[in-house]
């Protein structure tokens, strides 16, 4: 019997990927459960031990000692307490074993047993899979695409389906069952039907954990990132800064010929990224975030948030982007509200304040 039970505990620990303690704790409990299915009026306190040697179970229940007749299944006379513990005294409770034979427990019994362990082994699976991807929230990982429904991309990660919202695609690219991902986990719920795992290929932790694999510098803190603005499929921009003297921070994340960025570009499905200087001085900062174009001067109103920039005449039309995406980027990037002007006197029409429409980077969820 002994190896039969350990085998049992063995094999179910391994199916399930649970501890052996959690197995013995499963088993203990559907015998409770089966106990009291078995025994209608069974006392409150029913409890079951498993002997992890030989698998043995043995059944306790506890009832109350008192100096009347009893009135319920949770008390006990002194008399019939004594011949179970001769110490017994009124008010004290006494713990008496009522492990049935086989025959007792019955067909029902055995099948509750039956329920009360699997489900007590898929709690504690659930339970594990919760802690396993809460540790890895953040994390980037390998998945599979295994379908495609109203809801998003369900994503296979370690045997384990997570779900990648629509929202959460990058527009530009098209999914299909059996193609392979690099997703992050960016939210993990605890729901009454199981552990929910939420990965995206369109979060902002995306680009910061690829930026943070393809380069060392970043990786071992040299370089930090600060800020991150990112429209998917689109265009980004990172904002980095230097933690050690004599390190070119956007040299280090752009690498030897582009070729670091590039990998990141090419796992984003070509999006653009801009990796610009971040600077203490929000002047400075702006002017760096409206990078390609040339800025002339930056004037910051405290009060109001709010940044005017001078560009070149020429420039105007670069430093707002197309649809005003990079003024907008440049906002979300630097918290600012930025009014872009061009230094064109006003007899040539250009002194009108072209704003740019975009919300500061402080309302968008953390890099």
């Amino acid at each position: 019997m002994k190896s039969e039970f350990l085998t049992a505990v063995n094999m179910l620990s391994s199916e399930k990927g649970v501890p052996k303690e959690v197995v013995v704790e499963a088993f203990e409990a559907a015998l409770v459960s089966a106990y009291r299915r078995n025994v209608p009026n069974a006392p409150q306190t029913v409890l079951a031990k498993l002997d992890p040697e030989t698998g043995v179970p043995h059944i306790y229940v506890e009832r109350t000692v008192v100096d009347r007749p009893p009135e319920g299944p949770d008390e006990i006379s002194l008399e019939e307490a004594r011949e179970h513990d001769p110490h017994a005294t009124v008010g004290s409770t006494v713990r008496i074993e009522v492990t049935p034979t086989g025959s007792q427990f019955g067909r029902i019994a055995a099948q509750t047993a039956k329920q009360v362990v699997l489900q007590k082994l898929r709690d504690a699976e659930r339970r594990r899979v919760y802690e396993q991807f809460v540790e890895r929230q953040g994390e980037i990982l390998h998945g599979q695409v295994q379908r495609i429904d109203q809801a998003g991309a369900i994503i296979e990660l370690d045997k384990v389906e997570a779900l990648m919202p629509r929202s959460e695609w990058i527009p530009t690219e098209r999914y299909y069952p059996n193609q392979r991902l690099r997703v992050v986990v960016y939210e993990v719920h605890d729901t009454p039907k199981g552990p929910q795992v939420l990965v995206s290929r369109a979060h902002k932790l995306m680009l910061r954990r690829l930026l943070e694999q393809e380069v060392p510098e970043i990786f071992n803190g040299t370089v930090e990132i600060k800020a991150i603005a990112r429209e998917p499929g689109a265009r980004a921009k990172v904002a980095v800064a230097a933690r050690q003297e004599g390190v070119d921070p956007v040299g280090a994340c752009v690498g030897m010929r582009g070729v670091r960025i590039q990998n990141v570009v090419n796992e984003l499905s070509g999006e653009k990224i801009d990796v610009i200087q971040w600077a203490p001085d929000p002047a400075v900062f702006v002017a760096n975030a409206l990078s390609p174009a040339t800025v002339l001067s930056v004037d910051i109103a405290e009060e109001t948030k709010t940044a005017r920039v001078v560009v070149p005449e020429r420039q105007l039309s670069l430093a707002i982007g197309k649809e005003g995406q990079n003024a907008r980027l440049a906002a979300k990037l630097t918290g600012w509200r930025i009014d872009i002007r061009s230094d064109a006197p006003p007899a040539a029409g250009g002194a009108e304040s072209t704003p740019a429409a975009a919300a500061p980077a402080a309302r968008q969820p953390g890099p």
